[in-house]
């Protein structure tokens, strides 16, 4: 691990901002830190890049702790940078930006125009040097921000919420640069944002926030499709989550028998994949162990799929069919039908 952070805690004006909060980056990662907007996200970067010290805990870097003060602290925190989510640049040229971190280290004038002008084609601002960035776009601002976070070749690059305030082409456009760099420069990114389909997009490792706690780890297809908690599965976008009975024959949800393939026993939670059900005007044979009669309430379009919300027994159970299914099984509101779907797409936590 290239950067761990042990049972931080943080409070500000008599509150509590983070409570015991456990963080272990894999060297080379894109680290995501999601969670909905004041879950203590930004609080955790800046203990993370050093910026800020805890209430309690402490940070350790490549296996060494980091001390509270001194030169062994700023040597730590000068191989890290912080882009935030408004970056701040100097009055004058892209050039005097960029340049600005390797001129206070020292550097040669020659090696400083070689490093700025790679850094600039890393981030697609070729020919901008002389540009004054008073003039500068949203997205060039941001590209800015980065080139003169990169030029210094850190071992970690922090990133708070980078496409919060971009248009949403200049946001995607954002995604795919930030994905390519951390490709090109094995430098280990940590990104906060309370959008999870940025963490889909550009993760590999995670955590997800909630009220000053870490509420799951992981790889970011373990935090996707293995969702520990109710809150989490509600985060990353799970629909048909019950509150459910788990005995010897399967799942009893309201009057519903749901069979699944856990061993879990007693009180807990599943979820049902839309994407996983089928719904057909009749009863059929087929491989699936679920298999429940029901009414279509309503049928609205999501995008190109449309959401079929069907009541089985005072359930109601949400499908994703596509336009040619809807079409072809002629499906309608008040429509008398069948559901189905394997025990195995039934997640259980």
């Amino acid at each position: 691990m290239i950067l761990e952070l042990e049972n931080i805690v943080q409070r500000k004006n008599g509150h509590q901002i983070l409570s015991d909060v456990d963080l272990s980056v894999p060297r080379g990662a894109f680290f995501v830190l999601m969670g909905p907007t004041g879950c203590g996200k930004t609080t955790l970067l800046r203990i993370a890049g050093l910026l800020d010290k805890p209430f309690s805990g402490r940070v350790m870097y490549s296996a060494q702790p980091i001390p509270s003060r001194g030169k062994e602290r700023l040597e730590v925190r000068r191989r890290m940078v912080t882009v935030f989510q408004r970056p701040v640049l100097f009055r004058g040229s892209v050039l005097s930006n960029v340049e600005w971190g390797l001129r206070i280290r020292g550097v040669s004038s020659d090696k400083i125009g070689r490093s700025v002008s790679r850094v600039l084609e890393m981030v697609g601002l070729e020919g901008y040097a002389d540009r004054d960035s008073a003039t500068l776009s949203g997205g060039e601002f941001q590209r800015v921000a980065l080139a003169r976070a990169l030029v210094i070749e850190p071992e970690v690059l922090i990133l708070d919420e980078p496409t919060t305030s971009l248009d949403p082409n200049l946001r995607l456009s954002l995604l795919r640069r930030l994905k390519d760099l951390h490709l090109k420069t094995g430098i280990t990114f940590i990104m906060a944002t309370h959008d999870f389909a940025d963490a889909l997009s550009l993760g590999t490792h995670g955590v997800v926030m909630r009220n000053g706690r870490i509420e799951q780890t992981g790889t970011i297809d373990e935090i996707f499709y293995s969702p520990s908690t109710p809150f989490m599965a509600s985060f990353v976008g799970m629909k048909n989550v019950f509150p459910a009975e788990f005995g010897e024959d399967g799942a009893v949800v309201e009057e519903l028998l749901v069979r699944h393939t856990s061993d879990k026993k007693g009180h807990g939670f599943l979820a049902i994949p839309p994407e996983s059900i089928v719904v057909s005007r009749e009863t059929t044979v087929t491989s699936e162990r679920n298999h429940y009669a029901g009414t279509i309430v309503s049928v609205e379009r999501t995008g190109s799929i449309f959401s079929i919300s069907v009541n089985c027994g005072n359930v109601l159970i949400v499908s994703s069919v596509t336009r040619s299914a809807l079409s072809e099984l002629n499906l309608t509101e008040d429509q008398d039908v069948c559901i189905s779907f394997k025990a195995s797409s039934v997640h259980v936590f």
